[in-house]
Order: structure tokens, then sequence, then C-alpha cells
């Protein structure tokens, strides 16, 4: 997984009239020209992966050892609600309006670097997910990392 691009930050962006959002420069460095979009469960809203981390999260689906109804319907959803995409000229891309809704994203969206993958939030979603996780430090000492 070392040689995958690693995704920080957070930007600001509003959609155009026709539904498409801006991607940073920086981030399209790193997702490259062809990436994937699709939804984030449990959080209500989308993930940009490029298209080796996508093909690796596959690769996870399909030897998961748990392949009953519950895994199938998760598998359904989750394909349904998947894009191919690529950016226009300008460095956007359309989001689809039923991503879009799923997502409550109506005219501002963020764009979140969160390591494997650029999440898009509506802004007020945003707004109240953003908080610092209580415990933190915590957290950070459990995972060896302070």
């Amino acid at each position: 997984m070392s040689g995958f691009p690693k995704f920080t930050g957070q930007y600001e962006h509003s959609l155009d009239d026709k539904g498409r959002l801006t991607i940073p420069s920086r981030i399209r460095a790193r997702l490259g020209d062809h990436f994937v979009l699709t939804i984030a469960p449990p959080d209500p809203c989308l993930a940009m992966y490029p298209e080796a981390t996508w093909s690796e999260f596959c690769a996870k689906l399909e030897t998961a050892t748990r392949k009953d109804a519950h895994y199938r319907a998760f598998v359904r959803h989750l394909f349904a609600n998947t894009e191919e995409i690529s950016l226009d000229s300008q460095g956007r891309v359309l989001l689809p309006p039923a991503l879009r809704e799923m997502a409550s994203i109506k005219r501002d969206a963020v764009l979140v670097g969160t390591l494997t993958r650029v999440e898009i939030w509506a802004a007020e979603q945003w707004r109240q997910a953003s908080a610092a996780p209580g415990k933190m430090a915590e957290l950070m000492t459990e995972l060896g990392l302070y």
C-alpha cells in the first residue's frame, strides 16, 4: 500500500449549475485521469478513489469469506452507486444527481483528504462531522502513533 497516493487537507468549493465540482490540482495529480466516485457508508458523503486503490478495495471484497445475503446486498448497493469518472478539460467532475442527493450536496461542498481517498461532503454536514474526535490522544496511543 505504500505506493498509493496519500490525500490530506480540506477544500471548499461550490457546484456549478450543471452539478460539476472543481477538483483542486493537488488532488487531481494524485487521483489520476480516471478514478472512481462512490458512496461512503456509513458516512453521509461521497468518496473518490484512485484506480489502484479501488482495485485493492475490490480485491478485498472478492476474497471475503462471507458471501451471504447481507454481503450480496451491500455489494449490490455499493456498486449500483459507483461511477467511473474522468475530469473534464477544466478539472471538474460531474456529480450525478442521485449521488448528490444521497450525500445531501446541493451547492456548497467540502473535499476532505482521508489518507487513501477523498471524501466529498455537503458543507453543512461537514461542519457537523468535522469536530475533533473525543479521546483523540488515547486513540493515537492505542494505534501506536503517540
